[in-house]
């Protein structure tokens, strides 16, 4: 089956969002053994989706369409679509019981326009949005098939992963079984990742191997093609083996949504630890990226940020001469900070941040120089200096993501 994505938005074209729905959903029709030979890209324009419509009906199968389902004027996808196939759009009875719930709980008036969210073609199979309003649709023509959802990413990937995926896996099924895996590397670069395995991806048939870069990580997608789950579990495992022979020592964890502050709070459930932190440069993202996970309460107590020496001192209690001797921007701050915030804290681990975010230098080190201290209930403290690169958001995730692998591999190296 052949397929394209068109996303409908005149925010994608202006750039005021960037389209991270192509990508996932390439990804997730990848595994369906369905092949993606377009992405397009088109304003909130009905003149030109009709006419990219037509386009699509001459070279593909299926037709997805992301993005233009909303309550406003310029959300005119679904008509553009049900003019197109030449059927009506009518009121789906679940996705307006839904609406009716949700402004009742939200105590907030319901305005008329909002009941085109709910609307969905004639004959349609209707998709339900569990976050939001907007309902998508699978409709079957007698040649093409399209695939309506919404454009938000928060909407459109719990929407394709729970109701599209498995309702084309019904709908086209194939007597080939595609089965992906996908491993997660953390500390080495895609360039390097790809030469130590460039013999096994040169060589490569079946599984096949992607690899994906991604912000301070790298992501392989490891694919087998077989008639059933179990031989893609042999060709998989098999490959994963040698994968992890040649750069084993930076991964991870598996899976695509997943990630290193997740697989580090989970090991810190699992073995009961707790952790704190004391951040200069990252400025609480570190404990900010933490909150992101359900649950991090059992294991983080709470933290410090303490961006100037003033605060350091009074926070912390570590000592201005310490400071005005070595400075902030120093491996003795970072082990001090680490060290006081442990024993404040009473937890089993503290990791410090201090550094140079840029643009500018500071105490005579350049932007990208910071100091990552990892303080331990009985143990040493551990203490690296880093040289982080490009503009200071990136130096600041830069830290965090190395805060973390250094509690992983502190927590992995006592099992």
């Amino acid at each position: 089956m052949k397929a394209e994505i068109i996303a409908v938005g005149t925010e994608l074209l202006m750039g005021q969002v960037v389209n991270t729905n192509a990508t996932f959903l390439s990804e997730q029709l990848a595994d369906l053994g369905i092949d993606v030979y377009y992405h397009t890209v088109v304003g909130d324009n009905p003149k030109r989706l009709e006419e990219l419509l037509q386009l699509a009906d001459t070279r593909s199968d299926l037709i997805i369409l992301g993005g233009g389902l909303g309550p406003t004027d310029d959300d005119l996808t679904k008509n553009i679509l049900a003019d197109h196939v030449g059927v009506p759009l009518v009121q789906d009875d679940e996705g307006y019981a839904h609406m009716m719930t949700f402004f009742k709980n939200r105590q907030h008036p319901m305005t008329p326009n909002n009941l085109r969210q709910v609307e969905t073609l004639a004959g349609a199979i209707p998709l339900q949005n569990r976050t939001g309003l907007a309902i998508g649709c699978l409709y079957k023509g007698k040649k093409n098939n399209y695939i309506l959802l919404p454009g938000p990413p928060s909407e459109l990937r719990p929407m394709f992963l729970e109701q599209a995926k498995p309702l084309l896996q019904k709908e086209f099924p194939t007597q080939e079984v595609l089965t992906s895996r996908v491993l997660r590397f953390y500390g080495i670069g895609e360039s390097l990742l790809v030469t130590k395995l460039a013999d096994m991806i040169k060589h490569q048939s079946n599984p096949t191997i992607a690899p994906y870069a991604k912000p301070n990580e790298v992501t392989l997608r490891i694919t087998a093609n077989t008639v059933d789950d179990t031989s893609a579990t042999v060709l998989l495992d098999q490959v994963e083996s040698e994968i992890m022979a040649e750069v084993g020592e930076f991964f991870y964890g598996y899976g695509d949504t997943n990630s290193l502050e997740e697989v580090t709070v989970e090991l810190l459930k699992k073995n009961q630890l707790t952790v704190t932190a004391a951040e200069s440069l990252t400025a609480g993202e570190f404990q900010a990226t933490l909150g992101q996970i359900p649950g991090v309460s059992q294991v983080f107590p709470g933290g410090f940020v303490t961006y100037s020496k003033a605060t350091k001192a009074a926070f912390l209690d570590i000592d201005p001469v310490l400071l005005d001797t070595y400075g902030v921007v120093s491996q003795e701050c970072a082990k001090a900070m680490a060290e006081q915030a442990l024993a404040k804290a009473d937890t089993d681990f503290a990791v410090s941040f201090t550094g140079v975010a840029g643009p500018d230098e500071l105490e005579g080190k350049i932007p990208g120089t910071v100091y990552i201290a990892l303080a331990q209930k009985g143990e040493e403290t551990i203490i690296t200096e880093n040289h982080f690169s490009r503009d200071r958001a990136y130096v600041r995730h830069s830290a965090v993501m190395k805060g973390l692998d250094l509690i992983r591999r502190a927590i992995l190296s006592k099992d």
